[in-house]
C-alpha cells in the first residue's frame, strides 16, 4: 500500500513543504496490512458480512479492552446514541439536557429518539457540560442528561451525578470521542446508565467508513439495543412465540456493524494503546512549541482533567484571536485543520423552534469563534508539527510572506 507524494513546494526561505493533512493513516494500514487482510479474507470465506461472528470477536476484545459487561456494536456513532437513548427508556416528549458546544449528532439524536434536546452552557475553563448549567435546565419534563467528552478529556461526570441525583435523572454519555478516558479507573461510557464510541476514520480508534458502538454495564439496557439495531429482533426464542425464531419484540432499524468494519477495527485495536501514547507525544509537542506564541491559548484554557479523569488526546485543539485567518493561511500553506464548531447547537437553523438566541450559552458562543483543531494521529512526524507550528508563529508574528 504505497502513496504517491506530490512534489514538494520549496519557499524563498529554503523550507520544503509537502502538504500536511488533518488526518492521514496510510502508514498505519501498511504496517497493519498483514493482519487487516488475513481478518477480511476470514470474512470472506465465511460469506457473512453483516453481524457476523467477526462483529461478535470484535465486541468480545473491546469488552475487554474497556472493561464493559456489555459492548454492542453498530453501523455509526450517532446511531449508537439512537439506540442508547431508546434502549434507556426516553418517552416521545421527554427532555435531555445536552451541551450547546458539541457535534450536532449529540442533539440529533435525541430528537431521533423521540425526545426534546434541551441545551446547557459549557464551564468556564474547559469544554464539558457545566453542571450549574444543567441544574439551571431541569424542568418536570427532564428525564436524562447527556454529557459530552470532548477533544482531550472526560466532562465533570461527579458534578453531573449530583445534579442527576437531586431531580432524579439518568445520566447517558456521549463518549463517542472517549475511547482510553477512564475515571479513577472507569472507562467513558460506563460512568453512567450507558455510553458511545464512534469509530469514524479520524477518531482514535478509526475504521476504514462508519461505525460504532454502545457501552453498558447494564444487561437488560443491552439487551434492547441488541434488539434496536436488528430490526427488533429478540435473537431468541420466547416462551410466547413457540417454533418462532428471532421473533420481533420492539420497532427497530438497520443498524448492525459490517464485518469488514470489525475486521479493520480488531487489527488496529492492537495497537491502541500505542496509538495513545504517540498522539500524547505529538500533542505535548505542540503544546511546547505553541505556549508562549502570542494569539494562541492552549485548550482547555487553564483548565487540567478532572480529578481521577486521565488524559487521552483524540483533537489537538487551540484558541486564537483570528481563527478564520489562521485557518485560510494554514490552508495556503497546505495543512489541514478542522473548526469545532462553526455554530453552537441552539444557533442551529434545525434548533430554530426551540426559541433561543445568540448570548443564551456565552461560553459555547466564544468557543465557536476562537477553537481550531490541528493536525494530530498516529503516523504524524515531529517534524511536521514543528512546521504546522512554524506556519503559527508566522501568522501570529506578521512573518506571512
Amino acid at each position: 500500500m504505497k502513496r504517491t507524494l506530490s512534489p514538494p513546494e520549496v519557499e524563498p526561505t529554503g523550507r520544503t513543504r509537502f502538504p500536511i493533512p488533518f488526518f492521514d493513516q496510510s502508514e498505519t494500514f501498511s504496517k497493519l496490512w498483514p493482519e487487516i487482510r488475513g481478518n477480511c479474507l476470514r470474512v470472506m470465506d465465511r460469506g457473512k458480512y453483516s453481524h457476523g461472528s467477526m462483529v461478535a470477536e470484535f465486541e468480545r476484545e473491546l469488552a475487554r479492552w474497556t472493561g464493559a459487561r456489555h459492548v454492542v456494536g453498530v453501523n455509526s456513532g450517532t446511531d449508537a446514541l439512537v439506540l442508547l437513548l431508546r434502549a434507556a427508556g426516553l418517552r416521545p416528549g421527554d427532555e435531555v439536557i445536552v451541551p450547546a458546544y458539541t457535534f450536532v449528532a449529540t442533539a440529533s439524536s435525541v430528537v431521533l429518539a423521540g425526545g426534546v434536546p434541551v441545551f446547557a452552557d459549557i464551564e468556564e475553563h474547559g469544554y464539558g457540560i457545566d453542571p450549574a448549567s444543567v441544574e439551571a435546565a431541569v424542568t418536570p419534563r427532564t428525564r436524562m442528561v447527556m454529557p459530552v467528552h470532548l477533544f482531550d478529556r472526560l466532562a465533570d461526570m461527579e458534578g453531573v451525578h449530583e445534579v442527576a441525583r437531586r431531580h432524579g435523572l439518568t445520566v447517558l454519555e456521549d463518549s463517542a470521542e472517549a475511547i482510553g478516558m477512564r475515571l479513577r479507573g472507569t472507562h467513558a461510557g460506563l460512568l453512567g446508565a450507558g455510553g458511545v464510541l464512534s469509530f469514524f476514520p479520524a477518531k482514535t480508534l478509526g475504521a476504514i467508513g462508519d461505525a460504532g458502538a454502545l457501552l453498558t454495564d447494564d444487561a437488560r439496557l443491552a439487551e434492547t439495543a441488541r434488539a434496536l439495531r436488528h430490526h427488533g429482533r429478540s435473537g431468541r426464542t420466547l416462551d410466547a412465540f413457540p417454533g418462532i425464531n428471532n421473533p420481533t419484540v420492539v420497532a427497530g432499524c438497520n443498524s448492525k456493524m459490517d464485518d469488514l468494519q470489525a475486521a479493520v477495527l480488531l487489527a488496529k485495536l492492537s495497537r491502541l494503546d500505542t496509538d495513545i501514547a504517540r498522539r500524547a507525544e505529538l500533542s505535548a509537542r505542540y503544546d511546547a512549541r505553541l505556549r508562549n506564541t502570542p494569539g494562541v491559548r492552549a485548550v482547555p484554557s487553564g483548565a487540567a482533567p478532572h480529578p481521577g479523569g486521565g488524559r487521552v488526546v483524540y483533537v489537538h485543539l487551540i484558541e486564537v484571536e483570528d481563527r478564520d485567518g489562521l485557518v485560510a493561511h494554514l490552508a495556503a500553506a497546505g495543512i489541514g485543520t478542522e473548526t469545532y464548531y462553526p455554530v453552537p447547537l441552539h444557533l442551529q437553523p434545525c434548533f430554530a423552534h426551540l426559541g433561543h438566541a445568540r448570548g443564551d450559552f456565552p461560553r459555547a458562543e466564544a468557543a465557536c469563534e476562537a477553537a481550531v483543531a490541528l493536525p494530530l494521529h498516529a503516523d504524524l512526524t515531529e517534524a511536521q508539527v514543528d512546521r504546522v507550528c512554524d506556519e503559527i508563529e508566522d501568522f501570529h508574528t506578521g512573518r506571512r510572506g
